[in-house]
């Protein structure tokens, strides 16, 4: 049988993606100023120095070229962005200069860096370098105002007043740090944005596995159901009325055990792609959680090793709903806790009536514990971190919980076990959904 094998083009990263639109972006802007230099020269009387702007637009397009070739490198990017950044601030600063310093437009360049730096790099690298833009304007028109740094011509010299450039230092500083704030601000905003967005992708592909689960339910209640029942209800009939002993004994145990636990999560694929008519009422959630409890010590899977703890003894908290569902998400919330801790321990199972229009389940454990990647993928069907699972016990409590309106919040660290909570609106009464 041919294979075929489609290739993949790799990825690129956004910080390299967002230095190449720095490396264009400077490109644009040096062309635009050759323009304007030119149209400013030959449409008015104003004398502009040709040779130092000559000299700065071959070093701005050289400096091009090298940025480009370190982007092709790909490596060490953000050391390359804040180099890259900080030589146009000094090349900004020398186009301030040769441009008549304070009495020239230019210096609101600056502001690009400064933008550039929230983007790519940090909010603080936003601050630093609009506060290196400071220093470097104040730094060149304080020395040209004290005679340190000559001016670049006789026509750019003026007598200006100490209030004057002061002033101007000032408005300029304000500038650069307003806008480093308000970059800062809008770029907060835009990685919440795409972060929420990632997440709503994320959420939009379980739905859509959600969907498929949904439409292989029918083929596989069809193909299976019914073969497997007729498998297990023999067994048992043969197990009863035949005398085995020894192994055959124990094969016989083990085929209806196995059928049986296979049912059952033919039975859970079933209610999570297809949940059916739903009848709800007013149910007290600690009955149906010791009803839970109860059903699984008698199938001895709560045994000696795990202590059961919490306010669910005590607690009287009510909601209107199907109590079927609720007994399935402790099922699955419990026997997730219990494989999390195979050499036993504790959970502690909680229930609050936060306010009128809200409940809290709390259920926490002492088991091994989640990593982020593990925690990221817990409710998608058909992922389990057990080697058992079959990756549909959590899918079916994100649909339930999903059924209420409500939201589920995971805290779990490798080695120190997890904590589940779910908060639930509680919904106006009905008669079924």
């Amino acid at each position: 049988m041919e294979t075929y094998q489609i290739d993949k083009q790799p990825s690129v990263s956004p910080q390299k993606r967002g230095l190449l639109w720095l490396i264009l972006l400077r490109l644009i802007v040096v062309t635009s100023l050759v323009i304007s230099y030119f149209i400013i020269q030959y449409s008015t009387s104003v004398f502009l120095p040709l040779n130092p702007f000559y000299t700065f637009i071959l070093v701005s397009y050289g400096l091009s070229l090298v940025y480009y070739f370190f982007y092709k490198w790909g490596k060490y990017l953000k050391v390359q962005t804040a180099a890259q950044i900080f030589i146009d601030l000094l090349l900004i600063t020398v186009l301030v200069y040769i441009s008549g310093g304070l009495k020239g437009s230019f210096y609101i360049l600056y502001i690009f860096g400064i933008i550039a730096a929230s983007l790519l790099i940090s909010k603080r690298a936003a601050y630093i370098f609009a506060a290196l833009s400071a220093i470097l304007f104040g730094l060149m028109v304080d020395g040209m105002y004290f005679g340190i740094i000559p001016y670049p011509g006789p026509a750019e010299a003026s007598d200006l007043s100490l209030g004057m450039v002061l002033n101007n230092i000032v408005i300029a500083w304000s500038v650069f740090f307003v806008v480093a704030f308000l970059m800062n601000y809008l770029t907060e905003n835009l990685r919440k944005a795409r972060e929420e967005l990632r997440l709503a992708q994320k959420e939009l592909e379980i739905k859509k596995r959600l969907a498929l689960a949904g439409e292989l339910s029918a083929q596989v209640a069809h193909e299976v159901r019914n073969p497997l029942a007729s498998v297990s209800g023999s067994a048992q009939v043969l197990k009863n009325e035949l005398d085995l002993s020894g192994d055959k004994k124990n094969l016989m145990e083990i085929i209806v055990k196995e059928s049986q636990r296979v049912s059952r999560s033919i039975e859970q694929f079933l209610s999570l792609a297809s949940p059916g008519k739903q009848t709800f009422s007013s149910l007290n959630l600690s009955e149906a959680l010791k009803e839970t409890l109860a059903l699984l010590q008698r199938n001895g899977e709560l045994n000696g090793r795990y202590q059961i703890q919490g306010n669910y003894e005590t607690s009287k908290v009510k909601f209107y709903g199907n109590k079927n569902q609720f007994k399935q998400l402790f099922w699955n919330l419990i026997k997730n806790a219990l494989k999390a801790m195979p050499d036993g321990g504790n959970l502690d199972i909680s229930f609050y009536a936060k306010n009128k229009d809200e409940v809290q389940l709390k259920f926490k454990d002492t088991g091994k514990g989640m990593s982020q990647e593990e925690q990221k993928k817990m409710f998608e069907p058909f992922y389990s971190s057990f080697s058992e699972g079959n990756g549909i016990g959590m899918a079916v409590v994100t649909r339930i919980v999903d059924d209420y309106n409500g939201e589920i919040q995971v805290k779990s660290q490798v080695g120190q076990g997890t904590e589940i909570t779910i908060n639930l609106p509680r919904p106006p009464k009905r008669k079924s959904s």
